[in-house]
């Protein structure tokens, strides 16, 4: 029977699709280039979702967050993560006041984490118990403080980043940890010509200012309708294809596989991979998915989901290159059957 509220949805996801375009285009007026690291970003907005941007200092990290928090409309705040932060300096504390009358009483100072978009620079320089404390507000969108507690704005979401490369007065994120986050994103350095547009456009007496395209409204009622967009079987099939053969226990694995990873994605790859599908098709004026976008997507989705075997990492195999196997193995099965 054909969807009576088909023809409402489809110019409702062609709306969202050109207003989508806008914002891209108001986004790289700020942070040039790097069309794979914005359209990720926007993904991880769409789906309700947070990202853990992985990249070198001085990769403009932190000025795509501010762009985007003026873009998307959203109230933004950003922490510098340090070994010395406590849970109490994002999340908030309780004061004694005394009043005129000499009555005292507690009041809730609200911490930074309560905005729309937060900014966790250099994440892992926190303490584990710091980082615990923020990525159990990502999950449950409250915080509790003197067993009182608080619901965070709406929307919510959590943009941190990370140096791939010191290590030293670092605390890596736990696995569990880092499975809150939707998407991996990796900032690459720009190409030659991007490099020199970035020079001409930063160095001079004015730079261009990004224009706000999105309301907080807006875009929770464009989380609302990214989960009402349809997948085709087709699309499922090769998400659930993908995410098991990840996994070295799984009868489908491949040999790489098997071979090694210690461990692969749970059921929170696949749903991120459900969310993020539609995304990228929003994002590229399209009304709904492909196999294109699972090929697309695994990447950032999985990469932080699945770990290589010490053996593995000591002969210098990558995740990437397994996904990479993985992906082929599962296409391959596909037009065998």
């Amino acid at each position: 029977m054909a969807d009576v509220n088909a023809e409402p949805l489809v110019a409702d996801i062609e709306a969202l699709g050109e207003k989508l375009a806008a914002a891209k285009s108001s986004i790289t007026r700020r942070f040039i280039g790097q069309p794979v690291v914005v359209d990720l970003v926007l993904s991880a907005l769409l789906c309700g979702g947070h990202g853990l941007l992985i990249g070198l200092p001085g990769l403009g990290k932190t000025r795509l967050v501010e762009t985007l928090s003026t873009v998307m409309g959203l109230d933004g705040a950003r922490v510098q993560f340090t070994p010395d932060l406590m849970p109490a300096d994002i999340l908030g504390s309780e004061v004694l006041e005394t009043a005129d009358d000499g009555s005292r009483a507690f009041r809730f100072i609200e911490g930074p984490i309560f905005c729309q978009l937060l900014m966790a620079d250099e994440i892992n320089r926190a303490s584990p118990r710091t980082q615990s404390a923020l990525l159990q507000a990502m999950q449950e969108k409250s915080v509790t403080v003197a067993g009182q507690p608080h619901a965070l704005g709406k929307p919510f979401h959590v943009l941190a980043t990370q140096n791939p490369i010191e290590q030293e007065g670092t605390y890596p994120l736990p696995e569990a940890q880092l499975d809150r986050f939707l998407v991996q994103i990796d900032v690459p350095y720009p190409d030659r010509g991007t490099e020199r547009d970035i020079l001409m456009a930063t160095t001079g007496v004015a730079e261009d200012e990004a224009q706000a395209v999105f309301t907080e409204t807006e875009l929770l009622q464009a989380q609302t309708l990214l989960r009402r967009m349809p997948v085709g079987d087709a699309v499922v099939e090769a998400i659930l294809d993908l995410v098991r053969a990840c996994r070295p226990e799984d009868e489908t694995a491949p040999d790489p596989v098997r071979a090694h990873v210690g461990w692969g994605p749970g059921p929170r790859a696949a749903q991120a991979l459900m969310l993020t599908v539609r995304a990228r098709a929003l994002l590229e004026g399209r009304l709904a998915p492909s196999l294109d976008d699972v090929v697309a997507m695994a990447g950032p989705v999985l990469s932080h989901r699945m770990a290589l075997t010490f053996a593995a990492r000591a002969r210098g195999e990558s995740l990437q290159h397994v996904i990479h196997e993985v992906i082929d193995s599962t296409t391959k099965a596909r037009a065998a059957a």
